[in-house]
C-alpha cells in the first residue's frame, strides 16, 4: 500500500513537471526599439521587450528562444513575466516592414536545432507563440548631400559668370 502511494505521488508529481514544463495559451504584448538613425552606423539593432502570461502558474519562469530571419537568438528575462531579444542587422539588407520574431520553449528550441542539423526547414516546428514588430525604416541620409549639390552650385554659377563675361566681351 505505501509502495502504491508513493508511486502515485511520484506520477503526480512527474505529470505536474510535465505540465509545467511548456506554457499553454501565451498572451503576449510587446515593445518595440530600433535604430532610427543610419547615417554613421553599419548595422540596425533591433530590441523586443515583451510580457509573457501562461495560463499555467509557473510557466513563465521557463527559459525561451527566439527565431529571428532565420537565425536564433537567445531571449533574456528582465523582470517577471518579462523578457527581451535583440539582433542587428546590416544596414543594406534591412528595409521597413514586419518583421516576425518566432518564440520557442526547450523542447521546441530542440527540435529546432535539430532540424538545422539535418538541413530540413525549421518553419516546419511550431513556435510557442509568434510576435511581429513592424519597423518603420530608418534615416540613411538625404538623397543628395550637400558636398555634391555645393560643387553643382558652384559649377552653375562659374558657367553663368564667364558666359556672361563672354558676351560682355564680344
Amino acid at each position: 500500500m505505501v509502495k502504491f502511494i508513493l508511486a502515485s505521488v511520484a506520477i503526480c508529481c512527474a505529470l505536474s513537471f510535465v505540465a509545467a514544463s511548456s506554457c499553454s495559451s501565451p498572451e503576449v504584448k510587446t515593445n518595440f526599439y530600433s535604430t532610427t538613425d543610419a547615417t554613421i552606423v553599419s548595422q540596425i539593432g533591433f530590441v523586443t521587450e515583451f510580457t509573457l502570461k501562461c495560463s499555467n502558474a509557473g510557466a513563465e519562469k521557463l527559459p525561451l528562444f527566439a527565431e529571428v530571419l532565420g537565425k536564433l537568438a537567445p531571449v533574456v528575462r528582465i523582470g517577471d513575466n518579462k523578457y527581451q531579444v535583440s539582433w542587428n542587422e546590416e544596414i543594406k539588407k534591412v528595409s521597413s516592414g514586419s518583421y516576425t520574431v518566432r518564440l520557442f520553449d526547450e523542447e521546441s528550441y530542440a527540435a529546432v536545432r535539430k532540424a538545422q542539423r539535418a538541413g530540413e526547414d525549421s518553419q516546419s516546428v511550431k513556435p510557442l507563440t509568434t510576435v511581429t514588430v513592424n519597423f518603420p525604416g530608418a534615416y540613411k541620409g538625404p538623397w543628395v548631400n550637400s558636398e555634391i549639390l555645393a560643387t553643382g552650385l558652384v559649377g552653375f554659377v562659374a558657367y553663368v559668370a564667364f558666359t556672361t563675361r563672354s558676351k560682355l566681351m564680344a
